[in-house]
């Protein structure tokens, strides 16, 4: 049985909401929460409270509410944030290599510049954030950041495959996201959302793209030398000027090839 179709038993098994773990569940949840609420919206402590934190070697902030706060160029290394609030939060040229960011919100966060090295950010929300430049390599990711911008991220060798344990039902979500001149060499996407996406000259060099949901997006001039397109679905995607396509893994294998855009 192939992965979507495992994927999909598994949801028909699944009986109801309930049933669903926790990290499955996170990614559904923006329809019954106030997102103008305090506890999305305000801050329990000051830029100076978290740099004394910091002083006192406190990197512990789970559930921490730091929504709105200027935290940029903080050397933030190793910190937990676990189910923090950072929407809207300023966190641009941080240094986050290595920090927990599990089930964390940061909604219109601008986290441009920022390092994120072998970070863990799994079951995140993270629409509209702004990664512009930001180094994710080696990062673990399975955040929902539809439309947000990462243009020149470089995300080598990160892993935003599918969860294992939830079915592939828990995956990085990058719908609508811009992903222009990211570098994504050797990551791997299996089962990740990339619908509408645009990956303009972007490197998947050795990326693996099994799997992943590719439906209308825009992969023009993008370098695909043995990036692995098994099952990958290609519906109304632009694969105009590629680059290394004859070099490509399995680009017969994908899905919806007659329904791909040359042009």
């Amino acid at each position: 049985m192939s992965f979507p179709m495992k994927r999909r038993a598994f949801i028909a098994g699944l009986g109801s909401a309930s049933a669903w773990p926790v990290a499955v569940r996170a990614q559904d949840m923006m329809r019954h929460l106030d997102l103008t609420s305090p506890d999305m919206v305000a801050a329990e402590m000051t830029r100076a409270d978290v740099e004394a934190a910091l002083t006192s070697h406190q990197t512990d902030f789970t559930g921490k509410r730091l929504s709105g706060l200027d935290l940029s160029g903080l050397d933030l290394s190793g910190v937990v944030l676990r189910a923090a609030r950072l929407n809207k939060t300023k966190l641009n040229d941080t240094k986050l290599d290595g920090a927990v960011l599990d089930q964390a919100w940061l909604l219109d966060a601008d986290l441009s510049h920022a390092s994120l090295r072998k970070a863990n950010i799994v079951a995140a929300q993270m629409q509209r954030a702004k990664l512009d430049g930001a180094n994710l390599s080696g990062a673990r990711i399975t955040a929902d950041m539809t439309r947000a911008s990462l243009v020149g991220t470089v995300l080598t060798d990160a892993n935003l495959s599918a969860d294992n344990q939830s079915m592939g039902l828990m995956r990085a979500v990058l719908q609508s996201a811009n992903l222009s001149g990211a570098n994504l060499r050797h990551a791997d996407l299996s089962g990740a959302n990339l619908e509408f996406a645009s990956l303009v000259t972007a490197d998947l060099t050795g990326a693996s793209l099994r799997d992943a949901l590719l439906g209308g997006a825009n992969l023009t001039a993008t370098t695909v030398t043995g990036a692995d397109f098994f099952g990958a679905d290609l519906a109304s995607a632009r694969l105009a000027k590629a680059i290394g396509l004859d070099a490509a893994k399995n680009f017969e294998q994908a899905m919806n090839r007659d329904r791909l855009l040359r042009e």
